[in-house]
């Protein structure tokens, strides 16, 4: 079985990559073979344990919001390969934007999975240091993270030149940027502006499109008449498009781009065609407007399972391997729900200090008038304690 695509057709000349198949089975690619001719099996283990650990994350996202713990949660069963593929070969030099669903790349730069729900908890609009993990944080606004990320893409090439035009040559290779957006993303203007701006600074901008084949209801044969890699061609630069659900084929389009960023060669986009499983969000209902028969069809392409079948097949991995990671994960997903509950929302007023960098007037005025507000309520006696000899009843 291949995957479900709407537009192969309209594909032209564009090929699918594809380097591990749904049986487990590594096919030959000469474009993106030998991106990942080096990977050894602790790699293999490695991007494993990152894909089972993240589903295993996402499942208890969507248990807590369904018990009340989460103001929302946004699940990604079914990207994990698109995303662990794309991240785990970044160095910790590059800067990373994601949107909202990228727990998975989160979680390989090294932040830790209560960080990442302190957001969904209602507790802080951020959750990690973007400078200590290299890794903006979640935009919930459509698509306006990849003007972001291009500007700090052409600002880093800039520098660079102007430090080589001074004869002082940075020590470190150039860094890359990576920006994450979604299908339904990839129809915003900001978009379309990005890719001018990246493609007019050659700035080394990778474009990493997880084309889930929905934008909450609306299918991508909707969305786009064409494979969304072939837009790339548009604006001058290359474009790829890669089986999402393989993570060898994504590791080496990843690969392959940051080699083509980092030798000055300008923005590249890939098109990872993967699927959403479940909802959009803990708020979707997804049976509204999806048949079962494609969820099935997208089910037998698992990214997780076709690559445990390909570690017992060809490289002996046993049960003790995965038990243990299965074991691993759910004290992973134990110690998650202990601190998500241990977490205490801040009092409201310190809201006010984190209006703007430095004091404001006007919102000292405004947090003085709310905590004047709120020491009415604890000053005034109720009229009926006396009426009822202090009871209130």
């Amino acid at each position: 079985m291949t995957a479900p695509s709407h537009h192969d057709a309209a594909a032209g000349t564009l090929p699918r990559h594809q380097l591990l198949d749904e049986r487990g089975e590594v096919r030959e690619d000469p474009a993106l073979s030998p991106y990942v001719e080096d990977l050894t099996l602790e790699d293999l283990q490695h991007l494993y344990r990152s894909m089972t650990a993240a589903r295993r994350v996402d499942k208890e996202g969507t248990s807590l919001q369904r018990q009340g713990q989460l103001v929302l949660w946004v699940p990604l069963r079914g990207q994990e390969a698109a995303q662990v593929g794309s991240a785990w070969p970044t160095r910790p030099t590059d800067r990373l934007f994601p949107s909202y669903r990228e727990h998975a790349v989160a979680f390989e730069r090294g932040v830790r999975p209560a960080e990442l729900m302190q957001l969904f908890r209602g507790i802080t609009a951020g959750g990690w240091d973007p400078e200590e993990h290299q890794m903006n944080l979640y935009t919930m606004v459509l698509a306006s993270q990849v003007p972001h990320a291009v500007g700090y893409a052409m600002g880093t090439a800039l520098d660079r030149r102007a430090a080589e035009s001074e004869g002082t040559p940075p020590e470190t290779e150039p860094e890359a940027v990576v920006a994450y957006f979604g299908d339904g993303a990839s129809t915003e203007g900001e978009i379309h502006e990005s890719m001018v701006f990246a493609a007019s600074y050659d700035a080394p901008v990778l474009f990493f499109i997880q084309n889930n084949q929905w934008a909450i209801s609306v299918p991508f044969a909707t969305q786009s008449r064409v494979p969304l890699a072939t837009r790339a061609a548009g604006y001058g630069f290359e474009g790829l498009r890669v089986d999402g659900n393989d993570v060898l084929g994504v590791v080496a389009a990843t690969r392959y781009a940051l080699e083509k960023l980092r030798a000055g060669e300008g923005p590249v986009l890939i098109e990872a065609e993967t699927y959403r499983m479940g909802a959009h969000t803990t708020a979707d209902d997804p049976t509204k407007y999806r048949e079962r028969d494609e969820e099935d069809e997208w089910g037998h392409l698992d990214p997780i399972e076709r690559l445990r079948v390909h570690l017992r097949t060809h490289h002996d991995v046993d049960d003790e391997f995965f038990e243990t990671v299965a074991r691993e994960n759910d004290e992973l997903a134990h110690e998650l729900r202990a601190e998500v509950l241990a977490m205490t929302p801040p009092a409201f007023e310190e809201s006010f200090a984190k209006a703007y960098a430095e004091p404001h007037s006007l919102v000292e005025a405004e947090r003085a008038e709310y905590l004047d507000y709120q020491a009415g309520f604890t000053t005034q006696d109720d009229p009926r304690d006396t009426e009822t000899g202090g009871t209130g009843a």
